[in-house]
């Protein structure tokens, strides 16, 4: 019964309260571990999707929705800081890229199921979300039965104080592109969409097909593109992405029908495949052991600001200067973030730690 305006506005909260579980989040898996993390979020955040399916009125639901974003979002720095502490350096990036593709086969499939579930009742999206999460935690619970009883070593404060990744003016600077990077990435499930239906006059069914082809080459190619640049520097390799996608939201106004759109889609789904896993593996290299999970939660505080500054700037050039401004400026921020990645790359002399191990 909310209003279009009220709905953006709770959804908003959602992504105001992920900026903080994302830095808090990944502070606490540097006192707590990230396994332990992931558990209670993923059990926590099961019980709040019930709990959202069943409050009605939009104080209640707004509260909710806070709540929900504050346990669900300290999910992603605890999964990058297992994930790269199990990791080792030479094989981080292709354990990221992994990764990635878990999660993009899981939202080729989540969008038919959660199809079927809205058609039967919009409270089986709350009930059958929930039960995954739990269903999750209890999996993780079982699959690390040496973790439960094991709490994380002591870490010296000392230490911590010193590997705080706002002393170290690099990893500043490679967020500060993520961030921008962030609010060109928002572009794919909020203007890209209005664009293809506006310039290109496509319906829902063939805005959905060419959406569905970035899924398809990640499975498919990801993991063979990250391991033939696993000697390059993920600085240099992660900037141009970011440029490949700018570039290719930047192509979208000049062309039509589906063969181009999918043609652009393919140009900025390279970079997208180039950019997050070698970026995510550049920042865990630069991160002490000691303050690992407060370097991921750090890149996710990147992104989420992104996704709650993307929406109040992108909308307005949209609607006030036209689709076609709106995609040649991603270019342009593109160019930007591959300049300054690339100039971070230069001073550093960032490479991945080690060479992958030879094949036996």
């Amino acid at each position: 019964g909310l209003t279009t305006m009220q709905a953006g506005q709770t959804l908003a909260l959602y992504g105001l309260a992920a900026m903080a579980a994302s830095y808090f989040g990944g502070r606490l898996c540097d006192r707590f571990g990230p396994l332990r993390i992931m558990q209670w979020s993923l059990a926590l955040t099961g019980l709040s999707f019930w709990a959202l399916g069943v409050v009605r009125g939009r104080l209640a639901i707004s509260a909710m929705v806070l709540v929900l974003a504050l346990v669900a979002e300290m999910f992603r720095p605890a999964n990058l800081s297992a994930l790269s502490a199990a990791s080792d350096p030479g094989e981080r990036t292709r354990s990221i890229a992994l990764m990635r593709l878990a999660v993009n086969a899981g939202m080729t499939v989540g969008p038919t199921v959660g199809g079927f579930l809205a058609a039967a009742g919009y409270g089986w999206l709350f009930l059958v979300d929930g039960a995954t999460s739990i269903l999750t935690a209890g999996l993780l619970f079982f699959a690390f039965p040496g973790e439960r009883a094991a709490a994380p070593a002591p870490r010296s404060e000392a230490k911590m104080r010193a590997g705080s990744p706002f002393r170290d003016l690099p990893t500043l600077a490679i967020l500060g592109m993520m961030f921008l990077l962030s609010v060109v990435v928002f572009q794919v499930t909020s203007t890209f969409p209005l664009s293809l239906r506006d310039l290109y006059g496509f319906s829902e069914a063939w805005i959905g097909v060419t959406l569905a082809s970035n899924t398809v080459i990640i499975v498919l190619f990801e993991m063979v593109l990250i391991h033939s640049l696993a000697r390059r520097d993920p600085l240099k390799v992660g900037g141009f992405g970011s440029f490949l996608f700018g570039a290719g939201l930047a192509l979208l106004p000049f062309g039509s029908g589906l063969g181009y759109a999918v043609f652009t889609v393919a140009i900025w789904t390279v970079g997208e495949m180039l950019a997050f896993p070698l970026l995510t593996s550049a920042i865990a290299a630069r991160a002490p052991e000691e303050t690992l999970g407060t370097y991921m939660g750090l890149l996710n505080f990147s992104f989420a600001t992104g996704f709650v500054v993307a929406p109040l700037v992108v909308t307005w050039i949209y609607q006030n200067l036209g689709p076609r401004t709106l995609w040649v400026s991603c270019g342009v921020v593109g160019a930007v973030v591959w300049a300054g990645l690339y100039a971070v790359a230069v001073r550093t002399g960032q490479r991945d730690p080690s060479p992958p191990p030879e094949p036996s």
